[in-house]
């Protein structure tokens, strides 16, 4: 059972000023909550509730770095049974409907009244409680997969994306919208795919990336036309959407949605009808509808391009993908499994892989994710000629693509400033420091981080740090030397 007057997991308040931290920390503190943890930077609130596990995050909306929308976005998506109370200055009825529906569990207005804070805190922490043993109750199992059939498709081991299965199996029945969010090459189209087969839906599962049609193309492609709709339409035609009749319709790249396309997808989900090209009746629809983008559709919503009740509606459930550089657990079965992917469909013997080759992967951000470890590996195995798989494809790649993102950094540099830079990264990281270090401290910092990274290996941290393996083993040599 829970103590609701001092809790066991900590209680995450997260501000930017740091008077509302100390009113809000002394008020729950004198209420007998010992256990407060306080954040006034907003880029440390992720790693925070991953070490911690809060009972309940106090978060304000109106922060320098990540706004409190985008915070709440990503913790419903990693963490839903953490509730979320927003502190905020806005007093207005729309901020409030719109922290609801973003994922909040209630709001206080600025300034904090004390009854107020503990009312909802105590509030929250209860209906915390409540849904965790109603949770319980329900699997003698605890958190397993019930049916991992239904994610053979996806090969992994990493525990974030067991949460988001386990998420996924309890929304699966519904037939309210999914909004999956990820980068390009996560896996958002396998995700929708799991989806339609949780459900047990009659119908086909039908995809279609929406990404570039204009509205007459859209229309026709999902609604169909009727004979004589337009120019050249001389037979009727049916639309993706009565294809995918008692089934899914997964549509790709939503952000992109033109605003007219946009008005007739919001009338699909609110009314479950549509209008063929020519045609004056309505049909109706049983399809569930499934949407991704790898955009912020908040930032669109503030630039009136995406439509917020549009948004409210397609998001009744959301998943967020994690990349794959936050989920590197998963390299060796991914490794394992495109290797033997790519022999059988190029008709070769399966290649060993080095032992480093893992190693040097780990140090690889991943821009293109799990659909760029693809095809760095289809693109090695086709090369390879021993019985070893080669890495100097591997080696290649990150380099081509470490230029290129060191290229694009310049360019941005140069296009704030009017001038250029031969290294345009961001001072940030020596902020903190009261002190800088030396030239020869900074040297020394950089080349063990790059040992640490490259699990010893000189060659690996060689190309990290840009220079031949050679410099690297001098430099090394004179470390050793100077202890």
């Amino acid at each position: 059972m829970m103590n609701l007057k001092n809790p066991c997991d900590p209680i995450l308040v997260v501000d930017d000023e740091e008077s509302i931290l100390l009113s809000v920390d002394t008020i729950l503190q004198m209420a007998g909550m010992n256990n407060v943890i306080t954040c006034s930077d907003s880029r440390q609130v992720l790693s925070i509730v991953e070490r911690n596990s809060p009972s309940v995050v106090l978060l304000d909306l109106n922060m320098p770095h990540v706004n409190g929308e985008a915070i709440i976005e990503k913790l419903s998506a990693h963490y839903p049974r953490i509730p979320i109370v927003v502190i905020t200055g806005r007093i207005d009825a729309e901020t409030a409907v719109d922290c609801l529906k973003s994922g909040a569990a209630d709001y206080i207005v600025k300034p904090v009244d004390e009854e107020r804070l503990l009312a909802t805190i105590r509030k929250t922490l209860r209906s915390g409680e409540l849904r965790d043993s109603k949770s319980d109750s329900t699997s003698s199992t605890g958190d397993k997969i019930i049916r991992p059939e239904c994610f053979s498709h996806i090969i992994t081991q990493s525990p974030k994306l067991i949460e988001i299965f386990e998420y996924l199996e309890s929304i699966a029945s519904t037939s309210e919208p999914v909004l999956v969010r990820g980068e390009t090459g996560t896996g958002k189209e396998l995700i929708a795919r799991a989806i339609h087969n949780l459900s047990g839906r009659k119908g086909e599962f039908v995809a279609v990336n929406v990404a570039g049609l204009d509205d007459n193309v859209f229309s026709d492609t999902l609604f169909g036309h009727v004979k004589g709709a337009f120019t050249g339409a001389d037979i009727q035609r049916s639309g993706l959407i009565e294809r995918a009749a008692e089934g899914t319709l997964f549509l790709d790249e939503i952000g992109d949605l033109s605003p007219a396309s946009q008005v007739k997808l919001l009338r699909l989900l609110q009314e479950h009808e549509y209008m063929p090209l020519g045609q004056d009746s309505l049909r109706r629809s049983s399809a569930r509808i499934i949407t991704s983008t790898h955009v912020d559709i908040w930032d669109l919503q503030r630039r009136n391009i995406f439509r917020k009740d549009l948004h409210y509606r397609l998001r009744t459930h959301r998943v967020l993908m994690p990349p794959l550089r936050d989920r590197k657990e998963d390299l060796p079965l991914l490794l394992d499994h495109f290797i033997d992917k790519a022999s059988d469909s190029l008709l070769k013997n399966r290649p060993n892989r080095p032992p480093e080759l893992l190693t040097l992967l780990e140090t690889y951000t991943f821009p293109g994710n799990v659909r760029e470890l693809q095809a760095m590996v289809f693109d090695a195995v086709a090369q390879h000629k021993n019985g070893t798989l080669s890495m100097i494809v591997f080696r290649e790649h990150m380099a081509r693509m470490k230029q290129l993102e060191a290229d694009e950094q310049t360019i941005h540099f140069a296009d704030i400033t009017g001038t250029t830079n031969e290294y345009a990264g961001s001072p940030a990281s020596f902020k903190s420091l009261e002190t800088l270090p030396s030239i020869k401290q900074a040297t020394k910092m950089l080349i063990e981080e790059a040992m640490e990274r490259a699990d010893n290996n000189q060659s690996i941290a060689a190309s990290l740090l840009g220079i031949s393996q050679q410099a690297l083993s001098k430099r090394l040599k004179n470390l050793s030397q100077e202890k």
